[in-house]
Protein backbone atom coordinates (compact mmCIF):
# COMPACT_ATOMS: atom_id res chain seq x y z
CA UNK A 1 0.00 0.00 0.00
CA UNK A 2 1.17 3.55 -0.97
CA UNK A 3 0.48 7.06 -1.12
CA UNK A 4 -0.92 6.86 -4.37
CA UNK A 5 -3.53 4.14 -3.33
CA UNK A 6 -4.56 6.25 0.06
CA UNK A 7 -5.17 9.61 -2.00
CA UNK A 8 -7.56 7.54 -4.75
CA UNK A 9 -9.56 6.31 -1.83
CA UNK A 10 -9.41 9.79 0.24
CA UNK A 11 -10.34 11.65 -2.62
CA UNK A 12 -7.59 13.61 -2.80
CA UNK A 13 -3.52 14.39 -4.60
CA UNK A 14 -0.60 12.33 -3.58
CA UNK A 15 0.94 15.71 -2.38
CA UNK A 16 -1.94 16.18 -0.03
CA UNK A 17 -2.01 12.44 1.65
CA UNK A 18 1.92 13.68 1.98
CA UNK A 19 1.83 17.15 3.30
CA UNK A 20 -0.56 15.40 6.00
CA UNK A 21 1.90 12.96 6.68
CA UNK A 22 4.94 15.11 7.27
CA UNK A 23 3.41 18.08 8.24
CA UNK A 24 4.83 20.10 5.46
CA UNK A 25 2.07 22.26 4.57
CA UNK A 26 -1.03 22.90 6.07
CA UNK A 27 -3.87 20.27 5.28
CA UNK A 28 -7.46 21.02 6.97
CA UNK A 29 -8.82 19.12 9.97
CA UNK A 30 -11.79 17.25 7.64
CA UNK A 31 -9.15 16.32 5.29
CA UNK A 32 -6.91 14.92 7.73
CA UNK A 33 -9.45 12.97 8.97
CA UNK A 34 -10.41 11.68 5.74
CA UNK A 35 -6.49 10.44 5.60
CA UNK A 36 -6.87 9.22 8.73
CA UNK A 37 -9.65 6.98 8.22
CA UNK A 38 -8.31 5.32 5.19
CA UNK A 39 -4.78 4.90 6.48
CA UNK A 40 -6.38 3.15 9.57
CA UNK A 41 -8.44 0.66 7.44
CA UNK A 42 -5.86 0.18 5.32
CA UNK A 43 -3.04 -0.64 8.12
CA UNK A 44 -0.91 1.79 6.06
CA UNK A 45 2.09 2.56 7.80
CA UNK A 46 4.86 5.11 6.23
CA UNK A 47 7.94 3.14 4.36
CA UNK A 48 11.40 4.53 4.63
CA UNK A 49 10.59 7.06 1.72
CA UNK A 50 8.41 8.64 3.92
CA UNK A 51 10.03 8.52 7.17
CA UNK A 52 13.33 9.80 5.14
CA UNK A 53 12.01 12.57 3.39
CA UNK A 54 10.95 15.17 6.08
CA UNK A 55 11.07 18.82 5.75
CA UNK A 56 13.00 20.13 3.38
CA UNK A 57 13.48 17.06 0.65
CA UNK A 58 12.60 16.79 -2.57
CA UNK A 59 10.96 13.73 -3.41
CA UNK A 60 13.21 12.74 -6.44
CA UNK A 61 16.24 10.60 -6.46
CA UNK A 62 18.83 11.20 -9.24
CA UNK A 63 19.93 8.40 -11.89
CA UNK A 64 23.24 9.07 -13.50
CA UNK A 65 23.66 7.37 -16.76
CA UNK A 66 26.09 7.23 -19.42
CA UNK A 67 26.29 9.93 -21.97
CA UNK A 68 23.30 10.88 -24.55
CA UNK A 69 25.59 10.44 -26.69
CA UNK A 70 25.51 6.27 -26.50
CA UNK A 71 23.10 3.89 -27.04
CA UNK A 72 21.97 2.19 -23.86
CA UNK A 73 22.47 -1.98 -24.01
CA UNK A 74 19.34 -4.19 -23.05
CA UNK A 75 20.51 -4.26 -19.77
CA UNK A 76 21.51 -0.70 -19.03
CA UNK A 77 17.46 0.21 -20.09
CA UNK A 78 16.61 -3.07 -17.82
CA UNK A 79 18.44 -0.92 -14.85
CA UNK A 80 17.07 2.81 -15.73
CA UNK A 81 13.48 1.11 -15.96
CA UNK A 82 13.67 -1.03 -12.66
CA UNK A 83 14.76 2.17 -10.56
CA UNK A 84 12.20 4.62 -11.73
CA UNK A 85 9.51 1.31 -11.18
CA UNK A 86 10.96 0.93 -7.60
CA UNK A 87 11.26 4.66 -7.27
CA UNK A 88 7.49 5.18 -8.28
CA UNK A 89 6.70 2.10 -5.70
CA UNK A 90 8.25 3.89 -2.94
CA UNK A 91 6.62 7.57 -3.81
CA UNK A 92 10.22 9.25 -5.05
CA UNK A 93 10.34 10.84 -8.82
CA UNK A 94 13.50 9.73 -10.53
CA UNK A 95 15.98 12.50 -12.30
CA UNK A 96 17.52 11.10 -15.39
CA UNK A 97 21.03 13.13 -15.68
CA UNK A 98 23.95 11.78 -17.94
CA UNK A 99 27.84 12.29 -17.03
CA UNK A 100 31.31 12.10 -19.19
CA UNK A 101 32.78 14.40 -21.16
CA UNK A 102 30.55 17.51 -22.49
CA UNK A 103 27.68 16.34 -19.46
CA UNK A 104 29.87 16.40 -16.39
CA UNK A 105 28.19 19.74 -15.98
CA UNK A 106 25.13 18.55 -15.87
CA UNK A 107 26.49 15.86 -12.96
CA UNK A 108 27.60 18.52 -11.00
CA UNK A 109 24.33 20.92 -11.24
CA UNK A 110 23.13 17.59 -10.00
CA UNK A 111 25.42 17.01 -7.00
CA UNK A 112 24.87 20.75 -5.97
CA UNK A 113 22.03 21.88 -7.12
CA UNK A 114 19.47 20.72 -4.53
CA UNK A 115 17.44 19.10 -7.11
CA UNK A 116 17.35 15.72 -5.30
CA UNK A 117 17.57 13.69 -2.25
CA UNK A 118 20.39 11.22 -3.16
CA UNK A 119 21.95 9.14 -6.05
CA UNK A 120 21.88 6.14 -8.06
CA UNK A 121 25.63 5.87 -10.01
CA UNK A 122 25.27 3.66 -13.30
CA UNK A 123 28.23 2.40 -15.02
CA UNK A 124 31.45 2.69 -12.15
CA UNK A 125 34.45 2.43 -12.91
CA UNK A 126 37.30 1.46 -10.72
CA UNK A 127 38.67 4.54 -10.02
CA UNK A 128 35.84 6.93 -10.47
CA UNK A 129 35.88 10.86 -10.26
CA UNK A 130 31.73 10.83 -9.56
CA UNK A 131 32.24 8.81 -6.31
CA UNK A 132 35.06 10.85 -5.03
CA UNK A 133 32.53 13.87 -5.78
CA UNK A 134 29.98 12.59 -4.17
CA UNK A 135 32.14 11.42 -0.80
CA UNK A 136 33.32 15.26 -0.77
CA UNK A 137 29.37 16.38 -1.30
CA UNK A 138 28.08 14.45 1.53
CA UNK A 139 24.84 14.12 -0.96
CA UNK A 140 23.57 9.98 -0.36
CA UNK A 141 24.61 7.75 -3.17
CA UNK A 142 24.52 4.50 -3.85
CA UNK A 143 26.35 2.42 -6.82
CA UNK A 144 24.46 0.26 -9.65
CA UNK A 145 28.52 -1.48 -10.09
CA UNK A 146 31.58 -0.65 -7.82
CA UNK A 147 35.34 1.13 -7.45
CA UNK A 148 38.37 -0.81 -6.90
CA UNK A 149 37.52 0.54 -3.06
CA UNK A 150 34.38 -1.47 -2.44
CA UNK A 151 34.11 -0.38 1.30
CA UNK A 152 33.81 3.05 0.15
CA UNK A 153 30.59 2.99 -0.75
CA UNK A 154 27.22 1.28 -0.80
CA UNK A 155 26.11 -0.57 -4.15
CA UNK A 156 24.80 -3.65 -5.98
CA UNK A 157 26.69 -5.25 -8.49
CA UNK A 158 27.17 -8.86 -10.96
CA UNK A 159 29.90 -10.60 -10.05
CA UNK A 160 31.67 -10.30 -13.87
CA UNK A 161 34.56 -11.91 -12.68
CA UNK A 162 33.23 -15.30 -11.26
CA UNK A 163 30.31 -15.32 -14.06
CA UNK A 164 32.77 -15.37 -16.84
CA UNK A 165 34.52 -17.77 -15.25
CA UNK A 166 32.01 -20.27 -14.82
CA UNK A 167 31.27 -19.63 -19.00
CA UNK A 168 34.95 -20.86 -19.66
CA UNK A 169 34.60 -23.68 -17.26
CA UNK A 170 31.12 -24.55 -18.88
CA UNK A 171 33.15 -24.67 -22.36
CA UNK A 172 36.07 -26.25 -21.17
CA UNK A 173 33.87 -29.09 -19.94
CA UNK A 174 32.28 -29.54 -23.49
CA UNK A 175 35.97 -29.80 -24.84
CA UNK A 176 36.88 -26.47 -25.98
CA UNK A 177 40.33 -25.23 -26.14
CA UNK A 178 40.36 -22.50 -27.27
CA UNK A 179 38.57 -19.70 -26.38
CA UNK A 180 38.03 -15.64 -26.95
CA UNK A 181 36.65 -13.32 -24.55
CA UNK A 182 34.73 -10.36 -26.31
CA UNK A 183 34.57 -7.34 -24.10
CA UNK A 184 32.41 -4.24 -24.23
CA UNK A 185 34.30 -1.23 -26.31
CA UNK A 186 38.05 -0.73 -25.87
CA UNK A 187 37.36 3.00 -24.94
CA UNK A 188 35.38 2.23 -22.08
CA UNK A 189 37.77 -0.69 -20.66
CA UNK A 190 40.52 1.66 -20.79
CA UNK A 191 39.30 3.82 -19.10
CA UNK A 192 38.69 1.48 -15.81
CA UNK A 193 35.29 0.40 -16.39
CA UNK A 194 34.63 -2.16 -13.88
CA UNK A 195 32.75 -4.72 -15.50
CA UNK A 196 35.24 -4.70 -18.35
CA UNK A 197 38.02 -5.13 -16.15
CA UNK A 198 36.43 -8.10 -13.83
CA UNK A 199 35.69 -10.10 -16.84
CA UNK A 200 39.26 -10.11 -18.23
CA UNK A 201 40.52 -11.15 -14.32
CA UNK A 202 37.78 -13.64 -14.35
CA UNK A 203 38.57 -15.33 -17.47
CA UNK A 204 42.49 -15.28 -17.36
CA UNK A 205 41.92 -17.20 -13.93
CA UNK A 206 39.71 -20.07 -15.98
CA UNK A 207 42.03 -20.24 -18.95
CA UNK A 208 45.11 -20.89 -16.66
CA UNK A 209 43.14 -22.99 -14.19
CA UNK A 210 41.97 -25.46 -17.24
CA UNK A 211 45.30 -25.04 -19.46
CA UNK A 212 43.06 -23.75 -22.48
CA UNK A 213 44.49 -21.21 -24.97
CA UNK A 214 42.56 -17.81 -24.42
CA UNK A 215 42.36 -14.75 -26.80
CA UNK A 216 40.77 -11.08 -25.13
CA UNK A 217 39.34 -8.37 -27.95
CA UNK A 218 36.95 -5.81 -27.40
CA UNK A 219 34.14 -4.71 -29.47
CA UNK A 220 32.11 -1.65 -29.65
CA UNK A 221 28.54 -1.94 -28.58
CA UNK A 222 26.37 -2.63 -31.33
CA UNK A 223 25.89 -5.43 -34.00
CA UNK A 224 28.03 -4.41 -36.97
CA UNK A 225 30.92 -4.21 -34.56
CA UNK A 226 30.31 -7.73 -33.32
CA UNK A 227 30.18 -8.88 -36.60
CA UNK A 228 33.36 -7.25 -37.71
CA UNK A 229 34.98 -8.25 -34.80
CA UNK A 230 34.51 -12.26 -34.99
CA UNK A 231 34.95 -11.57 -38.69
CA UNK A 232 38.66 -11.13 -37.29
CA UNK A 233 38.97 -13.43 -34.18
CA UNK A 234 37.97 -16.17 -37.06
CA UNK A 235 40.98 -15.09 -39.57
CA UNK A 236 43.43 -14.85 -37.22
CA UNK A 237 42.81 -17.93 -34.91
CA UNK A 238 41.70 -20.61 -36.91
CA UNK A 239 41.58 -22.99 -33.72
CA UNK A 240 39.09 -20.82 -32.30
CA UNK A 241 35.59 -22.75 -31.35
CA UNK A 242 34.41 -20.58 -28.66
CA UNK A 243 33.85 -17.18 -27.68
CA UNK A 244 32.44 -15.73 -23.86
CA UNK A 245 31.54 -12.31 -23.68
CA UNK A 246 29.83 -9.68 -21.92
CA UNK A 247 28.53 -7.11 -25.07
CA UNK A 248 24.97 -8.42 -24.86
CA UNK A 249 25.05 -5.79 -28.00
CA UNK A 250 27.29 -7.28 -29.88
CA UNK A 251 25.97 -10.36 -29.87
CA UNK A 252 23.52 -10.54 -33.05
CA UNK A 253 26.37 -9.47 -34.93
CA UNK A 254 28.61 -12.50 -33.77
CA UNK A 255 25.94 -14.95 -34.91
CA UNK A 256 26.10 -13.38 -38.38
CA UNK A 257 29.59 -13.51 -38.69
CA UNK A 258 29.33 -17.32 -37.57
CA UNK A 259 26.42 -18.15 -39.98
CA UNK A 260 28.54 -16.65 -42.79
CA UNK A 261 31.75 -18.65 -42.06
CA UNK A 262 29.57 -21.75 -41.73
CA UNK A 263 29.63 -22.45 -38.68
CA UNK A 264 26.64 -23.34 -37.08
CA UNK A 265 25.60 -22.60 -33.47
CA UNK A 266 26.15 -24.85 -31.53
CA UNK A 267 27.21 -27.89 -33.50
CA UNK A 268 29.99 -26.33 -35.01
CA UNK A 269 30.84 -22.91 -32.69
CA UNK A 270 29.71 -22.26 -28.70
CA UNK A 271 28.77 -19.07 -27.41
CA UNK A 272 28.24 -18.22 -23.75
CA UNK A 273 28.11 -15.20 -21.91
CA UNK A 274 26.42 -12.95 -19.40
CA UNK A 275 23.37 -10.92 -20.52
CA UNK A 276 19.67 -9.76 -19.57
CA UNK A 277 17.68 -12.88 -19.41
CA UNK A 278 15.12 -11.73 -21.70
CA UNK A 279 17.62 -10.59 -24.34
CA UNK A 280 19.47 -14.23 -24.17
CA UNK A 281 15.69 -15.84 -23.96
CA UNK A 282 14.91 -13.91 -27.77
CA UNK A 283 18.51 -14.64 -29.60
CA UNK A 284 17.76 -17.43 -32.05
CA UNK A 285 18.88 -20.01 -30.89
CA UNK A 286 19.06 -18.71 -27.64
CA UNK A 287 21.89 -17.65 -26.01
CA UNK A 288 23.42 -19.76 -23.17
CA UNK A 289 24.37 -17.18 -20.42
CA UNK A 290 24.09 -15.72 -16.58
CA UNK A 291 21.18 -13.97 -16.44
CA UNK A 292 21.83 -10.75 -15.11
CA UNK A 293 18.79 -9.65 -13.08
CA UNK A 294 18.10 -5.83 -14.09
CA UNK A 295 14.94 -5.54 -12.07
CA UNK A 296 15.98 -7.13 -9.02
CA UNK A 297 19.07 -5.22 -8.78
CA UNK A 298 17.55 -1.63 -9.65
CA UNK A 299 14.97 -2.40 -6.68
CA UNK A 300 18.28 -3.10 -4.20
CA UNK A 301 19.78 -0.32 -5.81
CA UNK A 302 17.09 2.09 -4.75
CA UNK A 303 16.12 0.30 -1.15
CA UNK A 304 19.77 0.63 -0.08
CA UNK A 305 19.75 4.45 -1.71
CA UNK A 306 16.55 4.78 0.61
CA UNK A 307 18.54 3.58 3.90
CA UNK A 308 21.02 5.91 2.94
CA UNK A 309 19.10 9.11 2.78
CA UNK A 310 17.67 8.11 5.69
CA UNK A 311 20.21 7.78 7.80
CA UNK A 312 24.07 8.70 5.86
CA UNK A 313 26.06 7.78 8.83
CA UNK A 314 24.59 4.14 8.69
CA UNK A 315 27.10 0.90 7.47
CA UNK A 316 28.05 0.98 3.62
CA UNK A 317 26.25 -2.00 2.44
CA UNK A 318 26.59 -4.91 -0.16
CA UNK A 319 24.79 -6.44 -2.55
CA UNK A 320 26.96 -8.92 -5.30
CA UNK A 321 24.98 -11.07 -7.46
CA UNK A 322 26.14 -14.17 -9.21
CA UNK A 323 23.22 -15.66 -11.06
CA UNK A 324 24.17 -19.62 -12.41
CA UNK A 325 24.25 -20.36 -15.63
CA UNK A 326 21.10 -20.95 -17.81
CA UNK A 327 22.29 -23.85 -20.47
CA UNK A 328 20.17 -22.61 -23.63
CA UNK A 329 21.23 -23.10 -27.29
CA UNK A 330 24.32 -21.77 -27.98
CA UNK A 331 26.86 -24.52 -27.02
CA UNK A 332 27.53 -27.82 -27.20
CA UNK A 333 30.59 -30.38 -27.66
CA UNK A 334 33.82 -29.06 -29.25
CA UNK A 335 34.35 -29.98 -32.93
CA UNK A 336 37.24 -29.07 -34.89
CA UNK A 337 36.85 -25.96 -37.31
CA UNK A 338 36.48 -27.17 -41.04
Amino acid sequence: MNIGEIARRAGVSRSTVSYALTGKRPVSEATKRRIQAVIDELGYRPNAAARALKEGRTRTIGLVIPPASRRLTDMQLGFVASVVDAAAHADLDVLLSPSGGEHDRSFERVVTGRRVDGVILMEIRLEDDRVARLRQSGLPFVGIGHTSHPEEMSWVDVDYERLIASCVHHLADLGHRHIALVNRNAELVAAGYGPGHRAQAGFDRAVAERGLNGVRVCSADDAQAGQTCVERLLAEHRELTAIATINEAAIPGMYRALAGADLAVPARFSIAGVAAQHWAENLHPPLTAADVPAGQMGAHAVELLIQRIADPRAPHRHLLLAPPISLRGTTGPARPRP
